[in-house]
């Protein structure tokens, strides 16, 4: 029988978005458990793959979670469209009279938000969580790792999609802390000779140029783009000039508010009154970042819904920042009420990849059972929310795949690091690197 220490002993965190320890989660008391499997990023297939090869972990993990949770419900929530492809999943699902819930083709279906509303009509509070409408919200791949803790087995393994600009797009599974260069290369190699990543999806990944950089618990993926390409153009501005085209172009057209996602499900969220905060200050900036407060970073307003191509997700970003960093407190409407073109307004996935200009790169990304056995890994401390874990290995050290290496500081929230190969230790600062 699983308990919330096995949770914790495995390390798992949330592996769909920003690593929040699971065995919180599990601790709490809830109606539903809610699987997401809606893996909206554009190019990326890894949640898809995970649930065709490993169903039974999927389901199990949620049964785990919902007895845990004490929930009278469990939904797997997943896209109509994969309906086929996963045809084993929904078998589990319905042998062990689980909820199946199935969502259209949109972006971003994967939102908290969003899924949850969809799956059972239940709005969150602004700046609330799933857990403030009696939900609690897993990624499958988190389930799976749930399902592996209860046989006392760590995470030490990443589903991940290495798409783009690749000979052999496919989805592998690698030891945490193989490197972005060993992954590329296990998927082909790149097709152009210079070219940038972005980490986690398109349109809320992190753009990097570095492919030395780790995977970590919460990396969804890889997407390889040219160097010439306008995505990757785009991120090389920096944060000045792309305030300074928003403060001169914004003609406040609201498009961004109209499309976005959030304000559909009835949030106040207006990026248009956001943008013309970078050029009115005189009439309080503050003013105007109170509209930012609740956006989720969907980046649907910067790349899709703004006819002038500006940066609407860059100011919300701004303004959230300038907020924290001058204490000052949200005070927008707490009425939710569900914007009535919520249905009308769903922005297909389809249309915005061909919006996106990544057609071409528009392919599957099928499983490949090939080893990928990095020389050398690095595993940051920090793969999660809260505080990072503290090394309880030192320089020297010989380690074998599974050993803790990182435990959760006394008092604090976080999750343990567990070594995902075998090998010695040869550096412990912010991250340990581990060599065969």
């Amino acid at each position: 029988m699983i308990s919330v220490d096995h949770i914790r002993n495995a390390g798992v965190v949330g592996c769909g978005g920003a690593g929040f320890p699971t065995h919180i989660k599990a601790a709490s008391r809830v109606d539903i458990a809610l699987a997401n499997g809606a893996e909206c990023e554009p190019l990326l297939h890894k949640d898809q793959e995970l649930m065709r090869r490993e169903p039974d972990a999927v389901v199990s993990g949620l049964q785990m979670l919902q007895a845990l949770t004490g929930s009278g419900q469990a939904i797997v929530g997943v896209k109509l469209k994969h309906q086929e492809r996963i045809a084993g999943l929904v078998e589990y699902v319905t042998r062990a009279a689980l909820g199946l819930h199935w969502l259209g083709d949109f972006y971003p279906t994967g939102d908290e938000y969003i899924l949850v509303y969809e799956a059972t009509k239940r709005l969150i509070p602004p700046q609330g969580i799933p857990l403030d409408v009696g939900v609690i919200v897993n990624n499958v791949e988190t389930l799976r790792n749930i399902h592996n803790a209860s046989k006392n087995i760590p995470v030490t393994t990443k589903y991940i999609t290495v798409a783009g600009a690749v000979k052999n797009p496919s989805t592998f599974v690698v030891p945490v802390g193989t490197s972005f260069a060993d992954v590329i290369n296990a998927a082909g190699g790149p097709t152009v000779s210079s070219f940038a990543v972005f980490v986690s999806g398109i349109m809320m990944g992190k753009f990097v140029q570095e492919t030395d950089l780790p995977v970590t618990k919460t990396c969804a993926g890889i997407v390889v783009l040219p160097m010439d390409h306008h995505l990757v153009q785009r991120r090389l501005r920096d944060d000045h000039a792309m305030h300074r085209i928003g403060r001169s172009a914004c003609d406040q057209c609201s498009y961004c508010t109209e499309l976005c996602p959030r304000y559909l499900l009835g949030y106040d969220v207006q990026p248009h009154k956001v943008m013309r905060g970078l050029a009115f200050t005189a009439a309080g900036e503050d003013l105007w970042n109170q509209w930012a407060q609740l956006c989720c970073a969907c980046g649907l307003c910067t790349l899709y819904a703004c006819p002038e191509d500006l940066y609407p997700k860059e100011a919300c970003d701004k303004a959230k920042r300038d907020m924290r960093a001058k204490n000052v407190a949200w005070e927008g409407v707490r009425d939710v009420k569900l914007h009535p073109m919520y249905d009308g307004r769903h922005v297909p996935l389809g249309q915005l990849i061909r919006k996106l200009g990544v057609e071409e790169y528009n392919v599957p990304a099928p499983f490949r059972d090939a080893a990928v056995t990095p020389r050398r890994i690095r595993l940051p401390l920090a793969q999660h929310i809260g505080s990072p874990a503290e090394a309880v290995v030192s320089k020297g050290d010989r380690v074998r795949a599974g050993d803790l290496v990182g435990e959760i500081p006394k008092g604090k929230t976080g999750a343990r690091i567990h070594a995902s190969i075998s090998g010695k230790v040869i550096s412990v600062d912010s991250e340990i690197t581990i060599e065969q």
